[in-house]
């Protein structure tokens, strides 16, 4: 079982490798379909597996076949895995699709918009928060 420091680093060096051939290496056209960037890579302990998340821009269709291009190409990205990266054995890498940027996004313009009704000039002098407005915090 490897150190949590060197799990880190693996899945670092992994990102920062799979993050290149996204740019330079993969040739699928479904990839260029979409704007994808790997936001985190979790490595298991015996780093024998790693699960590659990706972040893609585009519309669902997009997302789509990019994420079936991405499938397709695994053989390819652990091979080139194993001859850029130093390790015993090359880990399994699975893509998965992240969402969690959009998601972050959509509580930013859900806070923006609460911002936005709450501010003083949207309020009247005898308008105040209504029992409605406290249960959107409970």
């Amino acid at each position: 079982m490897a150190t949590n420091r060197r799990i880190s680093r693996v899945a670092e060096l992994i990102k920062r490798e799979v993050s290149q051939m996204l740019l330079h290496g993969i040739k699928d056209d479904r990839v260029g379909t979409g704007m994808v960037s790997v936001t985190y890579v979790d490595v298991s302990g015996d780093l024998q597996h790693a699960k590659v998340y990706v972040s893609i821009y585009g519309t669902e269709e997009a997302k789509s076949e990019t994420m079936a291009g991405l499938k397709s190409a695994t053989g390819f990205v652990r091979s080139e895995l194993g001859s850029r990266v130093r390790l015993r054995r090359t880990p399994e890498v699975i893509f998965i699709e992240d969402d969690s940027i959009e998601r972050g996004t959509k509580v930013l313009s859900l806070l923006n918009k609460l911002e936005y009704e709450r501010s003083p000039q949207n309020l009247t002098a005898g308008d105040h928060t209504t029992d409605e407005d406290d249960d959107l915090f409970e």
